[in-house]
């Protein structure tokens, strides 16, 4: 068959994607999250998939409708765990189901009120230590039942806790559940075991030393997700004894025992708290902490990387980071050098996993003109690639430029196939959100705008990695404090001025759009320039007084414009779209969820009655029941359908 299409917005939405790598057996067996769109449905689906090296067999554990995700394997044991919606459609909630291999397909093994949040095995394979959600004290529910429901804001909430489930106990009370007669229906008995008390703190991450003797505890004072207070907990779990380590900051929520269980390992950020209340955030840093000597023993400071660490291995410290418009894998020494793992060339590393030793790696990789796959040891075992299989794809490059500032800026460039240098063509910019996140040149990673679909159409396609994107040091990543919108316009102008003077593109053919902060990106572009021959607004801040009100994290704010309105109004005024409303003169399309807690829909309302008043071309496309993004297919075909009929027609 002849090459004769790019991606339509339907295949392009059915493209599956992988995520959540887990490897056992010594490497002889690995499996992930495989997540599908189900169009007659109308929903996502994701389900566990397992790969067995020896005989190479490829197959999926969960199907159908039911969700499930989160595969973890137990050490040198057959027994894989995941994490799946159980119950009545009111009542799902994410429970831990147990396969066997041999005697049970899948059995569940919680019955937690509020679900399973994540979980990690016990180092002998024999229990599974979990966090949950605290359920609603008798308190509070004969107050529901007196008055309804209402709540004191900013006093009540619900932390999460550390719960241990027994393997053998939960087999035998689901053996006496299958015995029963049939007819009633009963739901599994509850056998697990508080760990620790909800009301002490709220768990984000945790690890368990090898010993099974003790547990490393990443918590915050309360569960509400603004809470950045956070503390590292060392506790003996025979005891339930904890004590708090000499260790500050903000950290991620991933950690992880030595071999030795005699020092942890996590990311965090280089100052404290109090700092990022009026500063944007820095980069993380792994830190190394002698649970013996009480202090930190190693600080990968010089690496100007945000680093995750994901095992500790007898090899070293098994880590993914980004770089620059790469995303990497590699090991950590404890002298804190760092060694990139099979591959230097440009890709995405998605999720990783190893062996305690070290010897067998797992992961999951996009690269340029390819599908996400799963590789173990550098050898590619999927073929999710198929899905381009006689479709044309856009050419990728990173062009780089410099600002009037100083600043050099990188984006991702995509051409047609059939580029023709003599030709000026239309440009699209997409800019995307965060600010702590960037454009990869690889293909599907933005899911709501249809990039291949703008190539085929005859645009080029600019992707620019602003001031305040990750992967390009701490420097940078904080530059954009204090000039929020000033200095992301200037990062997007001075990339179309770079493809005007080189004649690639036609000046009066440019638009732009975005998500999240990149809305908020192409809002400012929308009031404060006339640039544009068309914007599309998705999901972003108009006013920064309306978002700090509204949003359910006050604290973004704070840390990027350093202030409150109330003590620095200039500031306020300064960076919000709403400010050079009467200047607006660009056709705005604007794509708002009406469940947006992140953004709150007032903004995308602000910004669309400004635009009406002033007799400017404007639509307001609101989604019933959405949030912040679309959680279902058709409604990422909608927003890029509008996207394309909205630059086809304007551009």
């Amino acid at each position: 068959m002849n090459k004769t299409s790019y991606t339509s917005i339907e295949e392009l939405v059915q493209i599956p994607w992988l995520q959540s790598i887990s490897i056992g057996k010594e490497g002889k067996i690995v499996s992930y999250v495989k997540r599908t769109s189900d169009l007659a449905e109308n929903a996502y689906r994701n389900h566990v998939w397992v790969y067995e090296i020896d005989g190479q067999k490829h197959y999926p554990i969960t199907t159908g409708k039911s969700e499930s995700s989160s595969p973890a394997w137990a050490t040198n044991k057959s027994y894989l765990a995941y994490i799946a919606e159980m119950g009545e459609k009111e009542k799902l909630r994410k429970q831990i189901i147990l396969k066997t291999f041999d005697e049970f397909n899948g059995i569940q093994i919680t019955n937690s009120k509020e679900g399973v949040n994540n979980f990690i095995w016990s180092p002998d394979g024999k229990g599974i230590y979990y966090t949950t959600t605290e359920a609603d004290s008798e308190e509070l529910k004969k107050r529901k039942e007196t008055y309804g429901e209402f709540e004191y804001v900013d006093k009540e909430y619900k932390n999460d806790y550390l719960c241990y489930v027994g393997i053998e106990e939960a087999i035998e009370s689901f053996k006496e559940l299958s015995n029963k007669k049939k007819g009633k229906k009963e739901e599994p008995k509850d056998v697990k075991v508080s760990i620790t008390n909800p009301r002490d703190f709220s768990i984000r991450g945790f690890a368990i030393s090898t010993d099974g003797k003790k547990a490393a505890l990443i918590c915050t004072p309360t569960g509400d997700i603004r809470d950045e207070e956070t503390k590292v907990y060392l506790l003996d779990i025979s005891t339930k004894k904890f004590r708090k380590l000499n260790i500050t900051g903000i950290f991620s929520s991933n950690i992880a025992f030595s071999p030795d269980g005699n020092r942890i390992v996590f990311a965090k950020t280089p100052r404290e708290p109090e700092y990022y209340k009026w500063k944007a955030e820095e980069d993380v840093v792994l830190e190394i902490y002698d649970l013996e000597k009480e202090e930190t023993i190693m600080r990968l400071s010089e690496f100007d990387r945000s680093v995750t660490p994901i095992k500790w291995t007898s090899k070293g410290i098994l880590v993914t980071w980004q770089d620059r418009t790469n995303y990497r894998i590699g090991m950590v020494s404890e002298k804190g050098e760092i060694s990139p793992i099979y591959s230097n060339d440009d890709c995405y590393i998605a999720d990783a996993d190893s062996t305690s030793d070290g010897e067998n790696i797992a992961y999951i990789k996009t690269e340029k003109n390819s599908a996400a796959e799963v590789y173990i040891n550098s050898v590619q075992i999927t073929n999710e690639s198929r899905v381009y299989e006689n479709k044309l794809l856009s050419k990728k490059e990173v062009l780089i430029w410099s600002t009037k500032d100083g600043l050099e800026i990188e984006g991702v460039l995509s051409k047609p196939h059939d580029y023709d240098s003599n030709k000026k063509y239309p440009l699209l910019v997409v800019i995307h959100g965060g600010p702590t996140w960037a454009s990869f040149p690889i293909h599907n990673m933005n899911k709501l705008y249809p990039i291949e679909q703008f190539v085929e159409r005859g645009f080029i396609v600019l992707e620019p990695n602003y001031r305040g994107s990750s992967g390009y040091g701490n420097k940078f990543l904080t530059c954009n404090f204090r000039m929020l919108g000033v200095g992301d316009y200037e990062d997007v102008i001075s990339g179309v001025d770079v493809l005007i003077e080189k004649g690639i593109i036609d000046s009066e053919r440019v638009g732009v759009m975005g998500w999240s902060q990149g809305g908020y990106i192409s809002a400012f572009c929308a009031t404060f320039s006339n640039r544009f021959k068309a914007i599309s607004v998705g999901a972003g801040i108009s006013n920064w007084i309306t978002y700090y009100v509204n949003t359910d994290i006050t604290t973004f704010t704070r840390s990027y414009l350093g202030a409150t309105p109330w003590n620095d109004p200039e500031i306020y005024e300064k960076t919000s779209p709403m400010t050079y409303i009467k200047t607006a003169c660009t056709p705005t399309l604007i794509q708002h969820g009406d469940n947006d807690k992140r953004v709150p829909v007032p903004n995308a309302y602000e910004l669309y009655r400004g635009l009406q008043d002033l007799e400017v071309e404007s639509e307001l496309v609101v989604f019933k029941g959405m949030g912040h993004s679309p959680h279902k297919p058709e409604l990422h075909k909608a927003i890029m359908e509008q996207n394309l009929e909205w630059f086809v027609k304007h551009v």
